[in-house]
């Protein structure tokens, strides 16, 4: 890994942390990509972000949200609709790291969604979060990272 390859891990889960209110926004606004990026620079959200990673994240998921939302659809036991708009931000930024972030380990993405649905999520909602990206894991990763 050379010095440009670094990455801060407090940095990633700021960019997590920003990236699920972003997707949260854009789930229920339907804004843009330029509008979301912009309202996370005004609200100081990515001031301890690694930008970067934000804006290749958001721009993957926004890219691709059908497809993701394809991937971990399998693995639930209710309707699309009864999932709450957290746990949809949730299961999307997961899969997205799962599917496109290889560099990232396995039990580091669903760890780190795991612990943003617990501050953001139902009570319990974090336990379904584990649930749903752990079957994602186990059909898009190798067994032995």
């Amino acid at each position: 890994m050379t010095k440009a390859d670094k990455f801060s891990p407090k940095q990633r889960r700021q960019s997590r942390r920003a990236l699920l209110q972003a997707l949260y926004q854009w789930d229920l606004a339907k804004t843009g990509a330029a509008d979301l990026q912009q309202f996370m620079v005004d609200e100081g959200s990515l001031d301890r972000a690694d930008k970067k990673y934000f804006t290749q994240c958001l721009q993957g998921i926004m890219r691709g949200v059908h497809d993701l939302d394809r991937t971990y659809a399998p693995y639930l036991d209710r309707s699309f609709d009864d999932i709450t708009p957290v746990e949809r931000a949730c299961l999307r930024g997961g899969s997205f790291e799962l599917l496109e972030r290889e560099d990232v380990p396995t039990l580091v993405v669903i760890n780190e969604w795991v612990e943003l649905a617990k501050l953001f999520g139902a009570q319990d909602s974090y336990r379904y979060i584990n649930a749903v990206l752990d079957a994602v894991a186990r059909t898009t990763r190798p067994p032995h990272e």
